[in-house]
């Protein structure tokens, strides 16, 4: 069961799924689209942006907490995540680990071209992580 209504969650799978359309992916012309919701019902878009490099590429999962992050929030219910090919796709283990810096209870939507989605939470996809209740406190 969500926390989010169904209009909640039918527009963050609008939003991921345009999220795709600003994806930078030159090499493996696999675009992604996040959208990332907050505790007080913002959403930030991400796509995947790639670099010649490899290396110094960063996911649509990354982008979007970058951006929300940057902006002040720390505190995130759901993210969606769509690419190209109607499938669902999961995110990758560095993503999975930077999510979990924010909350292992996250809400992750895996999203198809026609909008149907699973759902799933991140400690799910992350069992037994590390994170900061594991470091001492400050």
């Amino acid at each position: 069961m969500s926390a989010l209504t169904n209009d909640q969650i039918e527009d963050l799978i609008t939003q991921c799924l345009e999220a795709r359309n600003f994806s930078y992916s030159p090499y493996s012309r696999f675009r992604v689209g996040a959208a990332l919701r907050t505790v007080d019902g913002k959403i930030y878009q991400g796509c995947n942006v790639e670099n010649a490099s490899y290396g110094g590429a960063i996911c649509a999962e990354r982008t979007a907490f970058v951006k929300a992050v940057s902006e002040g929030h720390r505190r995130f219910v759901a993210i969606g995540l769509s690419c190209d090919y109607n499938q669902y796709i999961t995110p990758c283990g560095i993503c999975r680990q930077f999510m979990n810096e924010f909350g292992k209870n996250l809400e992750v939507f895996f999203v198809n071209d026609d909008r149907t989605y699973k759902r799933a939470i991140l400690a799910d996809l992350l069992p037994l992580s590390f994170g900061p209740d594991i470091l001492p406190p400050k």
